[in-house]
């Protein structure tokens, strides 16, 4: 079912080998850049800063923060820091998308006068690069209504658990969403780091979107009308990874339970723009794939076979003997699977080792550790069937500067 992702490795190794494209005249457009964030007011200071230190003109960019069920200062320090903050107190709608939605249609009232070309939607534990805007300004001129950007981290050196989410991420961006542009196909936006079109979003009446997921809903739900998600390489948004087990789980856990409920929203119309011959056939079909449950469908299939295996062999072979095969074939999958996605990761590793920020070393073993964080998603997506899951915060404290993260980069390499 996937084995077609192998082709995009193939793909973006030549479209990493082709020239970055000069652009001979930009045009310098407004844009509002929208932070939903709740408890936020350790991070979200240096989030603001690397906005504003931006190599783009600062009198055509405005920042927007939804102080979203705050008990902390992050309205204040928001504030402080330089931004147009609206606090919002609401517990029965909970959820980032209703923070977008209540963020978007206030810009809207007070100040459709700027007439903003588009909202960046950046969370609050992110850091920019300083050519972040510059460089989405560029692929937004190209004619893509809705962009997504590459997705680095802040703390990929602090545990296995980061360093899983961060490479993830990296070959999400490079081995996914590069392909996909080189074939002008759909991406899909992934939490943080995007654009989109104003205009789009007026006529979508806000940002409509409330399912667990509601970044991926947002993909399918425009891929499905046959919109062409782009993406931008070269614009760098630096994220923070959970480094708790417990914290990994229950994020992971609501990412799996918004994915079923993708599915089963979105599922059938995707699966009819699939066989429609339009020429997002294949969008529709990159989506199915990525909102399908591959991990329990892997599972599942594993299971399966340890199944045929004892009905096959039950009537022939001794019960030691029936353990000894079913046991040989699951060790089997399982390595088979470690070596599959260790192989992911180590390419990934190797072509963007330049910009993975920590020691070499870290670099090598958290490619041996990336098979087992991806594994952990097996229970998770067993779970997620059966639980009823709700959305819980993710605690941020990794306060750096865009210049302490590279330093890791600089050191190691003298």
């Amino acid at each position: 079912m996937y084995s077609y992702q192998l082709i995009y490795i193939f793909i973006a190794f030549k479209a990493k080998r082709e020239k970055k494209r000069e652009e001979k005249e930009v045009t310098f457009r407004r844009y509002a850049v929208i932070i939903s964030a709740r408890n936020e007011g350790m991070v979200i200071g240096e989030l603001i800063k690397s906005i504003k230190n931006q190599k783009y003109p600062q009198d055509l960019v405005d920042i927007f923060v939804v102080a979203d069920n705050c008990t902390d200062n992050t309205a204040s320090a928001s504030s402080n820091a330089g931004a147009i903050v609206r606090e919002r107190f609401n517990a029965d709608q909970v959820g980032k998308g209703y923070a977008l939605d209540f963020m978007m249609k206030i810009i809207e009232k007070e100040y459709s006068y700027k007439k903003y070309a588009g909202y960046f939607v950046i969370d609050a534990d992110n850091l920019l690069d300083e050519n972040y805007i510059a460089e989405m300004n560029k692929s937004f001129g190209r004619g893509y209504r809705i962009l997504t950007s590459y997705r680095n981290s802040k703390n990929y050196d602090q545990n296995w658990i980061s360093a899983g989410y961060s490479l993830w991420f990296l070959h999400e961006a490079e081995y996914l969403n590069l392909p996909r542009m080189t074939i002008n196909a759909s991406c899909a936006i992934s939490g943080t780091g995007f654009l989109l079109d104003a205009e789009l979003i007026r006529s979508n009446g806000g940002w409509v979107h409330h399912l667990l997921t509601e970044d991926i809903e947002f993909s399918a739900c425009q891929i499905i009308k046959g919109e062409k998600i782009g993406y931008c390489r070269n614009a760098i948004i630096y994220d923070e990874q959970p480094v708790t087990f417990t914290q990994s789980w229950n994020q992971r856990l609501r990412w799996a339970k918004g994915f079923y409920q993708v599915f089963a929203k979105y599922g059938r119309d995707l699966v009819r723009g699939i066989f429609k011959g339009k020429r997002n056939g294949f969008s529709c079909f990159d989506m199915t794939m990525t909102i399908m449950p591959g991990m329990l469908i892997s599972s599942i299939s594993i299971m399966a076979y340890a199944g045929v295996c004892l009905a096959g062999i039950f009537d022939m072979y001794s019960v030691n003997e029936i353990i000894h095969t079913t046991t040989k074939a699951l060790l089997g999958s399982s390595v088979w699977y470690y070596c599959m996605i260790f192989m992911l990761g180590f390419i990934t590793t190797l072509t963007e080792w330049k910009k993975i920020h920590c020691s070499g070393w870290k670099k090598v073993a958290y490619m041996f550790t990336f098979p087992l964080f991806m594994f952990t998603y097996v229970p998770i997506s067993v779970v997620a069937l059966v639980k009823d899951v709700k959305w819980k915060p993710i605690t941020h404290t990794v306060v750096k500067t865009v210049d302490e993260i590279t330093r890791v980069r600089r050191i190691s390499m003298k």
